[in-house]
């Protein structure tokens, strides 16, 4: 029986997300600070198609698009949109393998719906729910789908759907440039191509043997990505192990009340993430970190799984007196939530979060 994968991903973002949240509709790069030496993290579609890519210098960049606004990497608001989505997908379905924080796998073995109706689900929901587009891939593998997700048609708000049916992977394939095959960067390419392989197919033709001869064992996972050998599993989990929130200590680090208050925050935070993914805790683990960079660590596990702020704040305000919080100086402080599991599982009813809001 062919498998059928889905790749779903926000394209873009990082760039997505400042598009989203601003009002000037120039171009976007999003990275380190071009005076210091700083390297793309993301950028917008138009600005790609000018050869920008990650990891590129930022002053490049720049060279390369100079209308663009350059805007600094923002890690924080990246990975609480991240969660969004995350939970935004999950209630299509729950089964699903991350890909960096803007993407998943999904693998709809057993699903009763068209995979085209679920992709139109997935996508509809993140546009309305989180405001960003969405493009989707379907394939018989993780490669196919991704690949098939960056080949869909553009729509107007930047999403869009496509498969590759069982039987075609080749015609799919084989057209496409030779850098897009994992593994294969510029140096890759340019290899390849003074062996006169500057398509997938070209590459296919090569061989196997002469893949291997020329890189090694490199090559031979080149030889099987290009003929759509995949049968790597998704990888995939009901909900996320772990949950967790960290703040950076100012004002008056040795002030116990103060840290009380920063660690209220942090609960009330994660109480939403609970609520948004209508899970329950049963593990809260309190990170220390104390000006002198030394960090430490306390964990408690408990009987009874709990969801409400206050419950939250209770345990990691116990566990904080049990470091030297008070009498040292405190940098981070930070929560994790562990031992997950669905909200219904463990007895509690939730309502779910509104991600609008």
């Amino acid at each position: 029986m062919t498998r059928i994968v889905v790749f779903a991903e926000v394209p873009c973002f990082y760039a997505a997300i400042e598009r989203r949240d601003g009002s000037d509709p120039r171009p976007v790069i999003v990275g380190g600070d071009p005076r210091r030496r700083g390297l793309v993290q993301g950028a917008s579609p138009e600005v790609e198609a000018l050869g920008v890519h990650e990891g590129m210098p930022m002053l490049e960049a720049l060279r390369l698009c100079p209308r663009a606004r350059t805007l600094r990497t923002d890690l924080p608001r990246y990975r609480e949109v991240s969660r969004r989505l995350f939970a935004c997908l999950r209630r299509s379905l729950d089964r699903l393998e991350p890909f960096g924080l803007g993407a998943a796998y999904f693998d709809l073995a057993g699903a009763s719906e068209p995979a085209e109706s679920i992709a139109t689900v997935l996508r509809d929901a993140v546009r309305e729910q989180v405001g960003l587009p969405l493009r989707v891939g379907i394939a018989s593998g993780k490669f196919l789908a991704r690949l098939a997700a960056q080949e869909s048609p553009v729509e107007a708000d930047g999403g869009g759907v496509r498969r590759v049916p069982p039987g075609c992977e080749t015609d799919f394939l084989h057209p496409l440039p030779a850098s897009r095959i994992d593994g294969v960067g510029q140096k890759t390419a340019a290899a390849l191509a003074e062996l006169g392989a500057t398509t997938i197919g070209e590459v296919v033709s090569l061989g196997r043997h002469r893949l291997e001869e020329v890189f090694g064992t490199h090559g031979l996972r080149i030889f099987a990505s290009a003929s759509g050998a995949d049968d790597g599993p998704v990888r995939a989990a009901r909900h996320p192990q772990s949950l967790s929130r960290e703040v950076t200590v100012r004002g008056e680090p040795l002030d116990l009340a103060a840290l009380g208050e920063r660690l209220q925050d942090l609960a009330r935070h994660l109480e939403v993430e609970l609520e948004m993914q209508a899970l329950s805790a049963a593990k809260v683990s309190l990170k220390v970190r104390y000006t002198d960079r030394v960090m430490t660590t306390r964990s408690r596990s408990l009987s009874s799984p709990i969801v409400a702020a206050a419950k939250i704040r209770d345990v990691a305000s116990d566990l904080l007196t049990r470091t030297q919080a008070g009498s040292r100086p405190v940098r981070t402080l930070g929560i994790q939530l562990a031992k997950l599991a669905p909200a219904a599982e463990s007895g509690w009813q939730l309502d779910l979060f509104d991600p609008k809001l």
